[in-house]
């Protein structure tokens, strides 16, 4: 673990750096960054223009959900997202190169072209997190407020533990980069709406097959005092930490199953 962590932390820092001696084309990019996702943000605002609620959910509600989802999708994306390019080495065999250095593959590829401008998608989620956290009706206590960071920090191991486990697929299937990102940036996508727009059969599986509704569906429900589509116990809507590390721990062990099955192309 110390020693992967380690690389990775070397290898971000030289991608930071090159990404920062071209000061004025980061920034460009950052900000395009910013525009493309506050772009989504815009939709749901024209949309509340000509109506009042959208399945029960008022604006900053809907602000609400869109924040925490994009905020955790976001740091995943620039944690792990270069993982995704694992199809691409594999067809071309220059994951072999990779083998031969002493660092744990995992970290190379998860750090491998860190792209310091996802900051932007980011930075666009978190405001309007911050928009709209004063503007839901909410009786703020001391574990509601603490609620809101560890949706952010379980949503993100949650999209962390897909990032991987799509990767981890691409050892067999070699390009099945699209499939990962119907459940990463299409998964993110969903979340930005509530669960009372969807046919209980989506939710049923975002809830129990591919639990992405604990990245903020179901704390939200919570926290937000709308009641559960699906009926679950109250219980439930606390479980994104367990959830959280029980993907982590899945997603480790697929990733290690693909790397030991790896044979190169022979070329």
């Amino acid at each position: 673990m110390a020693q992967g962590l380690s690389a990775y932390g070397l290898i971000v820092r030289m991608w930071v750096r090159s990404s920062l001696a071209y000061r004025t084309s980061f920034v460009l990019m950052a900000c395009g960054n910013f525009a493309a996702n506050a772009l989504d943000f815009v939709a749901i605002m024209l949309m509340f223009s000509r109506i009042d609620a959208l399945g029960g959910f008022s604006l900053p509600e809907v602000a609400f959900l869109y924040g925490t989802s994009g905020a955790a999708l976001g740091l995943a994306d620039l944690a792990l997202g270069s993982i995704e390019g694992l199809g691409r080495r594999v067809r071309d065999g220059t994951l072999d190169t990779l083998l031969l250095r002493p660092a744990p593959v995992f970290a190379q590829m998860a750090a491998d072209r860190f792209a310091l401008r996802r900051l932007g998608r980011i930075t666009q989620a978190l405001l309007v997190l911050g928009w709209s956290l004063p503007r839901i009706e909410v009786d703020w206590t001391v574990g509601r407020v603490l609620l809101v960071p560890l949706m952010v920090v379980c949503g993100t191991a949650i999209f962390a533990a897909v990032y991987t486990a799509g990767a981890a697929f691409q050892f067999w299937a070699q390009d099945a980069a699209e499939v990962q990102n119907s459940f990463t940036y299409g998964g993110n996508a969903m979340l930005q709406y509530p669960p009372t727009v969807f046919a209980k059969e989506l939710v049923r599986g975002v809830t129990f097959l591919v639990p992405l509704a604990f990245v903020n569906w179901l704390p939200a429900l919570r926290l937000l005092g709308h009641p559960d589509p699906l009926g679950l116990p109250g219980w439930v809507d606390f479980l994104g930490p367990v959830v959280a590390a029980l993907m982590c721990t899945g997603a480790g062990l697929v990733w290690r199953l693909g790397l030991r099955a790896y044979r190169s192309t022979g070329s």
